[in-house]
């Protein structure tokens, strides 16, 4: 069910104004806005951004092996899923990617800027939208599901995001997450992506708990890309004046198919059970307790 964000009452009802105090949401850019006064910031992500990667993501490798891995991974785990909400979908890949892959599923997604939402409605158009704080998710076991794909580590208050994302999901629920791993790959990537941190597998998996969720499945994945994505961040570590944040989307064509390649075996690999210990990227399922 929806929850007002001013008085914290429950409700139902085709609208987002609280029966209860009259509180409601302001619309911005034609979505309603819980968090109106983070929508053009870009403290979390640069949103001038988003035309460039709305042109790039859709060919890049690693955008179409993170779709095909979340998309299987919510098939294998929650199958019988009907409601989802992903938080910071961006430009909507993903929920684009999960609605072909599940289009009987309901979803909903939300931004921090309103100014990717736009790109999110022209993929998804019945999806519905919101420009939201995750840290204040204005519903209480509400989705069977709830994704955050490469959004925490954004966030200075993770903890706080996780424990929300608890609350909104239904009994029986649970989340997909996925989040860069190692700390020590850090580099001037991590810095132009607003990055808070990199994660350790312990420490997703402890914060995870003392959000109350349990653990289903832990994995890395651009595993066996490691190797070359280490040489990658070590050079522009040394290199900082000439680093180009948007350089490995612009990856040529035979590059990204040989890349593609191997992220697709890795991912066959992780769907005959093998986990890998180490990768550029770390998944995690895990279900509400």
């Amino acid at each position: 069910m929806k929850q007002c964000l001013a008085c914290g009452a429950d409700f139902d009802g085709p609208d987002w104004r609280c029966p209860a105090c009259g509180a409601a949401p302001v619309e911005r850019d034609g979505f309603p806005a819980f968090a109106p006064a983070l929508a053009a910031a870009d403290e979390g992500f640069d949103a001038a951004l988003f035309p460039q990667l709305y042109a790039l993501e859709s060919r890049h490798f690693w955008f179409r092996a993170r779709n095909a891995l979340i998309s299987w991974a919510l098939a294998h785990y929650f199958p019988q899923a009907r409601r989802l909400l992903e938080i910071g979908c961006g430009t909507g890949y993903v929920l684009a990617g999960l609605h072909a892959a599940r289009p009987d599923l309901a979803l909903a997604a939300s931004e921090v800027s309103s100014a990717g939402l736009a790109f999110a409605r022209s993929r998804v158009p019945g999806a519905e939208l919101m420009q939201m704080d995750a840290r204040a998710i204005p519903y209480r076991e509400h989705f069977d599901v709830i994704g955050a794909f490469d959004v925490i580590e954004h966030i200075e208050e993770d903890r706080t995001v996780l424990a929300e994302m608890h609350r909104a999901c239904a009994p029986g629920g649970g989340v997909l997450i996925t989040v860069p791993q190692h700390p020590s790959l850090w580099s001037p990537a991590d810095e132009h992506a607003h990055h808070r941190r990199r994660y350790t597998a312990a420490e997703l998996r402890g914060k995870l708990a003392d959000a109350g969720f349990r653990v289903l499945r832990m994995t890395s994945f651009v595993a066996l890309l490691l190797p070359l994505m280490a040489a990658s961040r070590w050079f522009a570590r040394r290199n900082t004046a000439r680093f180009d944040p948007l350089a490995e989307l612009r990856i040529g064509g035979i590059a990204n198919a040989a890349l593609r390649a191997v992220l697709t075996a890795e991912n066959a690999a992780i769907r005959t059970g093998i986990n890998w210990p180490a990768g550029g990227s770390l998944l995690a399922v895990a279900v509400k307790t």
